[in-house]
């Protein structure tokens, strides 16, 4: 167990997420390889009453993270932990990157069934906020958790399963951190699979014209909207057992296992605003998000995404109980965003719209206990399971009401 800063002579390390728009000075940074670690880290937090918050990979936009007391990275406790091939089960230790664990889950058959736009995360920091890909038949990340190993503010361990602890998994899938820290996921996976994409751009008109017809026919479908020029690029992919060479010279479209296929490479550092909406609000709302863009911020270059994804029954998923749509705004990092995502966050909220987590929006506990059927049930939960809030920060008290 790696410990930085615990002495008030050495200066404190500043932590920045990867857009740059968040940063804190912990009182305490520790990097732990094990869960023995992870225990001696939270029972020191205890003993100097320090608040707990686990960082990942910094892919969130949103204050999840930012803490004053102790912050915990577990990017050295990563890998497969156990594989169980008789169910396609895969125990998965929750440092572990998502753009590494795509090869290893190949090297065994295996696959995720989805990614999401990118691959950069942690495992558990992925879980925790939700974080989705796009299919209409297709939930995010943690709807194919079936297990988790859960520490709680004391030490204490809970290995959660399906079979055991059916509702308890459902409230600890998409958990915020809130209820303590995961230090491994069991991942139900499929075979391996490799991925036919092909990129079309056409007028925007033309794409919402057909936008139900190509959503209901394709496994992953999304469009990009760019403002700029009112065009949308439209990506679909479909499994396939052609072999890359298949595509070979063709411009927009290319073959290859699912983990190679699924993410993209974001270079170019932004911040982002998604809104989760009603599957059958998705056109009429980005209708309202276009209309307002064209209208009050010509100047913003980067694209609107729409995606679709299947509901599950976490208790704070984004597609909790309904079909979802989801529309993501992005603005380069080095350029004024809140006066932008505040314009149209009203227009998002209109439609239904539940915030992502681990984005930027600006709404409480309030606001959101009237977007979550199971918001109540979370919250008494998270008191039961840590009710000296050590794994709270100043974010979370508001998104929660503590």
């Amino acid at each position: 167990m790696r410990v930085l800063g615990r002495s008030p002579s050495l200066a404190r390390v500043t932590w920045r997420n990867w857009a740059g728009n968040v940063l804190c000075e912990p009182r305490a940074h520790v990097s732990a390889n094990s869960e023995a670690e992870v225990v001696a880290a939270l029972r020191e937090a205890e003993r100097d009453g320090l608040g707990v918050r686990v960082a990942g990979s910094g892919h969130s936009f949103s204050p999840l993270v930012a803490t004053n007391g102790l912050l915990l990275s577990l990017d050295g406790l990563a890998g497969i932990a156990r594989h169980e091939p008789e169910k396609q089960g895969i125990w998965v230790r929750a440092g572990t990157k998502l753009h590494a664990l795509g090869p290893a889950l190949h090297a065994l058959g295996l696959a995720l069934e989805n990614l999401g736009d990118v691959d950069v995360q942690t495992l558990g920091g992925a879980l925790a906020t939700g974080t989705h890909g796009t299919g209409r038949s297709l939930p995010n990340l943690s709807a194919r958790v079936s297990g988790l190993r859960l520490l709680l503010a004391d030490g204490s361990l809970r290995v959660l399963r399906e079979d055991d602890e059916p509702e308890l998994l459902a409230a600890a899938r998409v958990s915020l951190g809130a209820l303590g820290v995961v230090t491994a996921a069991r991942i139900d996976c499929v075979p391996a699979y490799r991925l036919h994409e092909r990129i079309e751009r056409m007028p925007v008109a033309d794409c919402l014209a057909s936008l139900g017809e190509r959503m209901a026919a394709s496994r992953h479908f999304e469009f990009f909207w760019y403002p700029s020029r009112d065009l949308a690029e439209a990506k679909t992919l479909e499994p396939t057992e052609l072999p890359p060479e298949a595509v070979a010279g063709r411009k927009y479209e290319r073959i290859g296992w699912s983990h190679e296929i699924l993410p993209s490479v974001r270079e170019q550092r932004f911040v982002e605003m998604e809104y989760a909406l009603p599957a059958e609000a998705g056109p009429a709302c980005f209708g309202a998000v276009r209309a307002r863009m064209q209208s009050h911020h010509g100047g913003v270059l980067w694209p609107v995404e729409y995606r679709a994804v299947r509901s599950d029954d976490a208790w704070l998923s984004t597609a909790h109980a309904r079909e979802t749509v989801t529309l993501s705004l992005h603005q380069d990092n080095a350029l004024p965003w809140q006066d932008f995502f505040a314009d149209l966050e009203p227009v998002l909220r209109a439609y239904g719209g539940r915030p992502h987590w681990g984005k930027r929006h600006g709404l409480g506990a309030r606001e959101l206990a009237r977007l979550y059927p199971r918001f109540d049930d979370f919250r008494r939960l998270a008191s039961e399971l840590d009710p000296t809030g050590r794994f709270r920060n100043d974010h979370l008290c508001e998104l929660l009401g503590f």
